[in-house]
């Protein structure tokens, strides 16, 4: 019943930034956590950026003075404002949200990805 969709991947420089989006839709009672992931070739999926209910964010190390999540103000949709990009940053970007709706309490959803490619 929830959608995540991600946008703004793409081809960049090292030092370059870009800024992903991730829309969502769908009967949503409240988000807990927003999230965003990523998986580079051949490597496992790992936690980048998280920002909770009351805006707490946390970063991974990697990204850490580089990366920013934020929220908009209407809606559930989160951003990753990424700067400074090393070629290590190449992989595919996923949105995840843990949520409840009006039937169950626990729930999650994740987005399809999009690519993030980083030139040296």
């Amino acid at each position: 019943q929830v959608q995540l969709v991600e946008s703004g991947g793409g081809l960049v420089q090292a030092g370059g930034s870009l800024r992903l989006s991730c829309a969502v839709s769908g009967s949503i009672f409240n988000i807990n956590r927003m999230a965003w992931y990523r998986q580079p070739p051949g490597k496992l999926r790992e936690l980048v950026a998280s920002i909770s209910s009351g805006g707490i964010t946390n970063y991974a190390d990697s990204v850490k003075g580089r990366f920013t999540i934020s929220r908009d103000g209407t809606k559930e949709n989160v951003f990753l404002q990424m700067n400074s990009l090393k070629p290590e940053d190449t992989a595919v970007y996923f949105c995840h949200a843990d949520y409840s709706s009006t039937s169950y309490r626990y729930l999650e959803a994740w987005g399809q990805g999009t690519l993030v490619t980083v030139s040296s």
